[in-house]
């Protein structure tokens, strides 16, 4: 069954990532020109992980309960008319509202559709299938910012939001017209589990863990390396879009590779190593001074996450046999959401107090303290 709804569910992620992707070199110098200072923008990011944390974990107990698709098809349909909100936002507050709503829809999409994934990928195959999804995934959110770098130098950053609602808007149509819904009996559902049950899991909390870290430094990351591209080594928004795309473009291509490795090597190990790189990545980020510099990061970045996100996700479709796949894979994506939402707000106010360059170092210290539980917790 995986192979004839696979291509269906990964070319309308790829479609929203893309639509998702264009923002993201903008939304910085966006917020900055509504006047958000660096704890003012740190609440605009975290405000979509905070209302997709709050969300996961009861959207994903409802999907184990009756089913995917409808809620993969809401949360786009959503995210396609709320992404107008940008264009009627005039202040930092109404900015805020869209992201909150924004991310609210956004924890019915991508967990859902991990789910799904996970519930028809063959035993011995998660890897390699997850690591198809995240390639999906990371190609179009890879594509966007490079796509929002030039329709914002060319057409103006309206042109850039009307595109994320209309590239989402084709998604929720591929999704309603041409993708099953999976049946009870096929689902991984484990109903008379708690989530208190799953808790007690050392391989949950190490992922969890991981995860949390990992999403900390790459929040602060997103966030706040269009600031620190422009305003310290003065790029544009067309090469800052290039290297949040080559970051996770190559993170994406390696997918295909590196999720079958994770089917074929000790996928702990491969965690480590990737959130070792990572943290590595981020510490040396301040010490950049041109164009090819960061790039070269971003391409270290990169092969990071290349290397322990297929791990992790296996490991936790594993988990969800268990537990029921999609409150299990909400609640991974729940620390990555709480971790997105953390880095920000904590990456604006290490900014005002200190520098920019402080706020990657804050990253690479999280990121070793979360690599070091989930050693621990795994142990």
């Amino acid at each position: 069954m995986i192979k004839k709804v696979f291509p269906i569910l990964a070319l309308s992620i790829f479609s929203s990532m893309l639509g998702v992707g264009i923002i993201a070199p903008l939304l910085p110098l966006y917020a900055e020109n509504l006047g958000a200072t660096g704890i003012g923008l740190g609440v605009i990011f975290a405000s979509f992980s905070i209302s997709r944390a709050l969300f996961m974990p009861i959207i994903g107990r409802l999907s184990d309960r009756s089913g995917r698709k409808r809620f993969i098809s809401i949360g786009l349909f959503i995210y396609s008319i709320i992404s107008l909100g940008y264009i009627w936002a005039g202040n930092v507050s109404q900015l805020t509202l869209v992201r909150l709503i924004q991310g609210a829809a956004a924890g019915m999409i991508i967990p859902i559709a991990q789910a799904y994934v996970g519930d028809v990928s063959p035993e011995g195959e998660e890897g390699k299938w997850m690591g198809y999804f995240n390639a999906a995934f990371f190609t179009g959110f890879g594509f966007g910012p490079l796509m929002g770098g030039v329709l914002t130098d060319h057409f103006g950053m309206d042109v850039a939001f009307y595109s994320m609602g209309g590239l989402n808007l084709l998604a929720f149509l591929l999704v309603v017209l041409f993708l099953p819904e999976i049946s009870h009996r096929k689902r991984a559902t484990s109903p008379h589990l708690s989530f208190k049950e799953m808790s007690t899991s050392g391989m949950v909390r190490g992922i969890f863990s991981f995860r949390l870290a990992y999403s900390l430094g790459n929040g602060s990351f997103s966030c706040f390396l269009p600031i620190f591209a422009a305003f310290y080594i003065g790029l544009s928004p067309t090469l800052i879009g290039v290297l949040l795309a080559v970051n996770i473009l190559l993170m994406s291509l390696l997918q295909f590779y590196s999720g079958k490795v994770a089917d074929r090597f000790d996928r702990r190990s491969l965690i480590i190593l990737g959130g070792l790189i990572s943290l590595t990545f981020l510490a040396i980020i301040p010490l950049a001074h041109s164009f090819w510099f960061l790039l070269g990061l971003c391409i270290l970045g990169g092969l990071a996450g290349a290397i322990s996100m297929p791990a992790a996700s296996a490991l936790t479709i594993e988990e969800g046999r268990k537990f029921g796949m999609g409150s299990t894979i909400a609640v991974f994506t729940m620390a990555m959401s709480i971790g997105m939402a953390i880095g920000p707000l904590l990456g604006g106010v290490i900014m005002d107090s200190l520098n920019v360059d402080s706020v990657f170092y804050f990253g690479a210290a999280m990121g070793l303290v979360g690599t070091s539980l989930f050693i621990w917790f795994t142990r």
